[in-house]
């Protein structure tokens, strides 16, 4: 049997001393962070000209509240002391420097949570940052989290996912940055005077994105009227087990960025693209991990079947009615999940209710998948804009285009004398809109999404009960 992978292994028990969030200087630290937060700019920096800035002393004395509760943590976090140490450091040069824009690139080289990837072992972060789907400006944040490595998904790793950066990780505890929809804590995120050469770890929250899932689905289902089979009511029932399947989820999408056939570029950051490129890799990266989870499943691990639901729900129902439809990538690839399953007669909308072929679910996306990488693979052949075109093609295939759209009308509409990035301009900001279907779901589900915000398990359960 699988062990539950929020069961704290020997390596991962806390030292003496207990959880950092009941110790009696986490909310002297937490405070003091969310006295500093409101004087920054947007680049972390405080300026003493601006309109209801602080007193330098008063900002000099929250510094200190953050480093002396820093400093009497420290204790509970032997495993973080050289990042710990570099932080107090951090903090006092940016104070005494008179808090110009924050440099935390020392301690970012000395945290290094997935050199000691140790179940249940918990770790306190300070950083000035922006939390991506959350607050875009560099504030200070502090967060308590815990690592999520159970022995199952750490084999995994090792045997046939590799992926040595990559974090599973839970909240214990954190500051406004993060009562947002930002479930992800990585280092390019944070201020620094240069980015490093590469980063050597990122975190995921799994235990925000399993009870997002839950509460999304749940409502969805009842919404569209939708049986499930038991296995599947009883995982979107049991948090555990989907913030497994989301560990797993993640870990396998991470990797694949890099692998696979891909066009030099395969992750599109340092390059402008049209979103809809930017939706076929996030895609692409997921239906990697339901494949993979279906071959998983048939070898009895049993998050791999998990893992194909999280997916699927995941995709179907939450993506593309969340967020504006401004350039929105993971929605259009949810819907073009739902469009291609529903075009194969894998799903079906009658007498309004939806109904699943479940027998036919992994075959028939495992296909979607492989045309994606068709594409990619076909990519590396081509010129840029002819591999646009053609990712434009596989798209439309499925989802009808906006009438107004330059693009659907193929490249004689296109200005081909300017390079391939100032197209871009000619990408309206919502290229494929919302289907009739998708419209409607999202009226019903847009006070569900939104009430999501800042979830995690303990918040999830709360409600529950």
């Amino acid at each position: 049997m699988m062990e539950n992978p929020l069961q704290v292994s020997s390596e991962g028990q806390i030292p003496p001393g207990g959880r950092v969030v009941e110790h009696p200087d986490w909310p002297v630290l937490k405070d003091a962070v969310e006295r500093i937060r409101p004087w920054q700019s947007k680049d972390g920096s405080i300026d003493f000209d601006a309109e209801d800035a602080p007193d330098p002393a008063d900002a000099d004395a929250a510094v200190r509240r953050v480093v002396d509760a820093v400093e009497a943590l420290a204790p509970l976090l032997p495993h973080d002391a050289a990042y710990l140490e570099a932080v107090v450091s951090d903090l006092r040069r940016w104070a005494d420097e008179g808090f110009k824009v924050p440099d935390f690139l020392d301690s970012l080289l000395a945290f290094q949570p997935a050199a000691h990837r140790e179940d249940g072992l918990q770790h306190l972060v300070v950083f000035p940052m922006y939390t991506q789907n959350g607050n875009p400006n560099r504030n200070f944040e502090a967060v308590v989290l815990r690592m999520v490595w159970p022995d199952w998904l750490a084999e995994l790793e090792r045997t046939r996912y590799d992926n040595p950066l990559f974090c599973g990780i839970t909240f214990e505890d954190f500051t406004a940055g993060y009562d947002t929809n930002s479930a992800v804590l990585f280092p390019e995120t944070i201020a620094v005077r240069q980015a490093p050469e590469r980063f050597s770890w990122g975190g995921i929250f799994c235990d925000r994105e399993a009870a997002r899932f839950r509460r999304v689905t749940e409502a969805a289902v009842d919404i569209l009227g939708l049986e499930l089979p038991d296995d599947v009511r009883d995982m979107v029932g049991d948090q555990d087990r989907c913030q497994q399947a989301f560990v797993l989820w993640d870990m396998v999408h991470d990797r694949t960025h890099s692998h696979g056939d891909l066009p030099f570029d395969p992750f599109m950051i340092k390059q402008r693209q049209p979103f809809w490129m930017y939706g076929l890799e996030e895609l692409r990266c997921d239906l990697t991990a339901f494949k993979e989870a279906v071959k998983l499943a048939d070898n009895s691990v049993a998050q791999g079947r998990d893992v194909q639901y999280a997916v699927l729900f995941d995709r179907m129902f939450r993506f593309p009615v969340t967020g504006e439809r401004v350039r929105n990538y993971d929605g259009l690839g949810g819907q073009l999940l739902f469009a291609y399953l529903h075009k194969h007669d894998v799903v079906r909308w009658r007498d309004n209710k939806l109904s699943i072929d479940w027998q036919r679910v992994p075959r028939v996306t495992n296909q979607l998948c492989a045309e994606i990488e068709k594409l990619y693979r076909d990519g590396i052949d081509r010129p840029k804009l002819v591999h646009w075109l053609a990712g434009y093609e596989l798209v439309s295939t499925y989802l009808a285009p906006h009438p107004g759209s330059k693009w659907a009308k193929g490249p004689d509409a296109l200005d081909l004398s300017l390079p391939p990035r100032k197209l871009v301009d000619d990408v309206l900001p919502d290229e494929f809109p919302l289907s009739m279907f998708y419209e409607a779901l999202s009226k019903k589900l847009k006070n569900v999404i939104a009430s999501t915000k800042g979830i995690t398990a303990d918040s999830a359960e709360r409600v529950a009960a």
